[in-house]
């Protein structure tokens, strides 16, 4: 027992030091503090042209000043205050930074000012700053600049706040809209291209047309710097009080007036909670199709035309207006602090569907915060989240769905008065600054402590198990029941794997008359408990953590995290190692419809035909879940499809019959079982597209 109380000891140790060492921030030895950005973005290459004027201020000695940039943006000229050229490198070692030298030394506080002539091609993920994600595009149907694509030099991120002015130069067709103040757009004449030298290949060319220049001040500092353009219409709407503007394309006008109200309900119902932000008449935009489904900037609420969906994206968008006071306001003071906002911006999503849609909606968004959290949980502690990187589906895993079950974990254990005025005041206390974990896990535990009670409710095991550790609990209960003189008594051990575990772990024990309640401490792998009851308990009728307080395994939620692995990769197209999970899944629960749904969908799109016929047969004669019922009339859309590319049309159409049979609608299933039954299903090149 010694040896394992001394083991645990040392893994706690090696977990703080973990800890430290990922939460170390890189020291800035100059940090931007203005910026004066000129850019043009040119579709027909793709590419991007810019100027920036930087002011830094010397936080420490130096002479080099660091920042960072696109990999695909070349820097041709670093110049100093004076005009002259500076001395630059870009570090193989890390494609992000390039490194200025100057003249003379720096001294603390010291402002020294560096132009940036920089240019390069913005077309896909290629060397994106997050592998795999497309932060900034330019092409024919639009373009976005995201910040994290670094598209300017960056210092400090993701904690640095800075005033900036940014001249964002498009072609005419184009719209802009993004971060600070916008001026009236101004024409810029056409500019010839650069003459071709003789026996020289022709010089890229120049912007065909006339161009429109606009220009954004941002005078009050913030992470200011992401901008959307394209053939996108402002659509002023008035809506709760505020003044809100949304940039759609036109084939979705009609849309905007409902995105608008709805982003109004959110931003009053988180002023309400949290407290009112500086300026609260904000913008939501289309963001072109890529890899980002939704960003949030100062004031600018971005939705992929993916997830723009008519009946308007509810929860999507009031995680984005949760942004404004969790990551644009409160800043995370580094890369392993990001849990206090985006963690938080998650939980406030589900508070806003908790006053929308009740204790329903709020225990569904729950769950699929849980099983997002399984999917990955091992890739990090939630305090070394700095390894993990943003956009990612670790990332997704670890910050934002395990945060946002940390701080539901959190509020069970102060109860709802004492959460809600804990996330008040951190917002009042940091809006405008950066905030680190411990910051938060101070005011918590005062919190905590203000109560009252005894004794006062320690959260250093929540943090401690939460955010240093990995590895998430799976309880197992047994018990016996006795007669007493006054009731009925419960005699019981909870176990779970971990060992360093420590909770309060709420029993419910059904009887014959009203439920029964106790609070249990469960410690370790093993915990003893006691409880005695009125009534008569019900057979299986004692469940533990019956309103889902803390974050747990089951092997219902490890089917859901193996499926929602396998719908992930076969997003990406990567079809064979989605059906590996799917598989994964129906081993642990081998009559589970979605899991053979999706495995069928995966052998279409790769027109494996027969294998999906098999596996939507499957689906249909699972389980069906009343969580995922649309099965059932997908499967019959997709196999009346595979007869269909069979030639076999009188099979196809019986197919499109029994889903109208089944009057679910989901995805417009209806419609496209009429659309199906009037014109044959056509082989399209394994085009996803219909089910949910």
């Amino acid at each position: 027992m010694r040896k394992i109380r001394n083991a645990a000891v040392i893994a706690l140790l090696l977990l703080a030091c973990g800890r430290a060492q990922a939460q170390a921030p890189r020291k800035w030895a100059f940090r931007a503090v203005n910026y004066e950005v000129s850019a043009a973005l040119n579709p027909a290459d793709q590419t991007l042209t810019a100027k920036a004027r930087v002011d830094f201020q010397a936080f420490e000695a130096s002479r080099v000043v660091d920042v960072e940039l696109h990999p695909n943006l070349k820097v041709t000229a670093v110049l100093g205050s004076d005009g002259r050229p500076a001395n630059f490198e870009r570090d193989d070692a890390a494609p992000l930074a390039v490194r200025v030298t100057l003249p003379q030394p720096a001294t603390i506080g010291q402002k020294v000012t560096l132009t940036f002539d920089y240019a390069g091609p913005l077309a896909n993920e290629e060397n994106s700053p997050v592998k795999g994600v497309r932060l900034a595009s330019i092409n024919a149907d639009g373009a976005y600049l995201l910040l994290p694509a670094r598209w300017f030099p960056l210092t400090d991120y993701p904690a640095n706040r800075y005033t900036a002015v940014f001249n964002i130069e498009v072609p005419q067709e184009f719209a802009v809209v993004g971060t600070g103040k916008a001026a009236a757009p101004s024409m810029v004449p056409a500019r010839p291209g650069p003459p071709t030298p003789p026996g020289k290949v022709q010089a890229a060319p120049a912007p065909a047309g006339p161009r429109i220049l606009y220009t954004f001040r941002c005078e009050r500092p913030e992470d200011s710097g992401t901008f959307v353009a394209g053939g996108i219409q402002l659509v002023p709407v008035s809506a709760e009080g505020l003044s809100l503007s949304v940039y759609v394309r036109p084939a979705f006008l009609n849309t905007a007036t409902p995105y608008g109200e709805a982003l109004g309900r959110a931003v009053n119902y988180f002023s309400e909670q949290f407290g009112p932000l500086p300026q609260p008449n904000l913008a939501v935009a289309q963001l072109p199709d890529g890899t980002v489904q939704g960003y949030a900037a100062p004031g600018l609420l971005l939705v992929s035309l993916r997830q723009w969906d008519p009946k308007v994206n509810s929860r999507l968008l009031a995680q984005l207006a949760a942004r404004q006071w969790w990551a644009n306001e409160v800043l995370p003071a580094s890369p392993s602090d990001v849990w206090v906002t985006d963690g938080l911006a998650r939980y406030s999503e589900a508070l806003y569907v908790e006053q929308t849609a009740g204790k329903e909606g709020f225990n569904r968004a729950l769950e699929e915060f849980a099983i997002g959290a399984l999917m990955h949980e091992e890739a990090a502690p939630i305090s070394q989240a700095g390894r993990l990187q943003p956009f990612t589906s670790e990332y997704r895993s670890v910050v934002l769905n395990k945060g946002a079950m940390v701080f539901h974990m959190l509020r069970a254990q102060l109860g709802d008065d004492a959460f809600r005025a804990l996330l008040r005041e951190f917002y009042s206390r940091f809006a405008g600054k950066a905030a680190r974990m411990e910051d938060l896990e101070k005011m918590a535990q005062q919190k905590a402590e203000a109560k009252g009670g005894s004794p006062a409710p320690n959260l250093t095991p929540l943090f401690a198990q939460w955010l240093n550790s990995t590895g998430v609990p799976e309880f197992k209960i047994e018990y016996i029941i006795f007669r007493t003189k006054k009731g009925f008594k419960v005699v019981g051990k909870v176990k779970q794997d971990l060992e360093v575990f420590r909770s309060p772990v709420e029993v419910r024990v059904l009887t014959e008359g009203n439920p029964e309640f106790k609070t249990i401490e469960v410690i370790g792998t093993n915990s003893d408990f006691t409880m005695e009851t009125f009534g008569r308990p019900k057979p299986g009728g004692i469940t533990l953590d019956p309103n889902n307080n803390i974050l747990k395994s089951s092997p219902r939620l490890r089917v859901r995290a193996s499926i929602a692995r396998g719908e992930e990769l076969a997003e990406q197209g990567r079809y064979y190692d989605a059906v590996q999970q799917y598989q994964r899944a129906l081993e642990v629960q081998k009559n589970n419809s979605l899991a053979d749904f999706r495995m069928g969908e995966a052998f279409f799109y790769q027109k494996n035909y027969q294998a999906a016929a098999n596996a939507f047969r499957e689906a249909v004669d699972g389980d069906l879940d009343p969580s995922y019922k649309w099965v059932e009339v997908w499967s019959h859309i997709y196999l009346g499809k595979i007869f269909d590319i069979a030639g076999d049309r009188t099979r196809a159409v019986n197919q499109y019959s029994k889903a109208k049979q089944t009057n679910d609608d989901t995805g417009g299933a209806q419609a496209e079982a009429d659309r199906l039954i009037a014109q044959p299903y056509k082989e399209d090149a394994g085009t996803r597209s219909g089910s949910p």
